[in-house]
């Protein structure tokens, strides 16, 4: 049975009920559903399914909900199963992101969030 669930466990973390300052791992399985399609072949992890792993973490670490994307960069293609570590830093109500695989940016940006 296919897995739909990204992996993205707490790594480091620091927060208030302002701030917010954490590191997850975050892998998408080959078998996740986003990837049916996209594209065929030479699967690409979706820039969607890369956000929501910005607002699942904004969620987990301090109860907020993404509420805007105000920028956001694609900068190379994450693939399944391989791990990459997502940051994300600021205070509320603006927060910054960046995926990163290695020395490499993967994606970066900056979103809204609120309780």
């Amino acid at each position: 049975m296919p897995t739909a669930r990204a992996s993205l466990r707490l790594e480091t973390a620091v927060s208030d009920a302002h701030q917010v300052a954490r590191t997850v791992p975050l892998t998408i399985a080959a078998d996740h559903p986003c990837l049916d399609g996209h594209f065929p072949g030479r699967p690409l992890v979706p820039g969607v399914v890369l956000l929501e792993a910005v607002a699942r973490a904004l969620r987990e670490q301090a109860g907020l909900r993404l509420v805007r994307v105000l920028e956001a960069k694609f900068l190379a293609p994450l693939v399944p199963d391989r791990q990459a570590m997502l940051t994300v830093s600021g205070s509320a109500p603006r927060f910054g992101f960046e995926i990163r695989d290695g020395d490499v940016l993967l994606a970066r940006g900056r979103v809204e969030a609120q309780p």
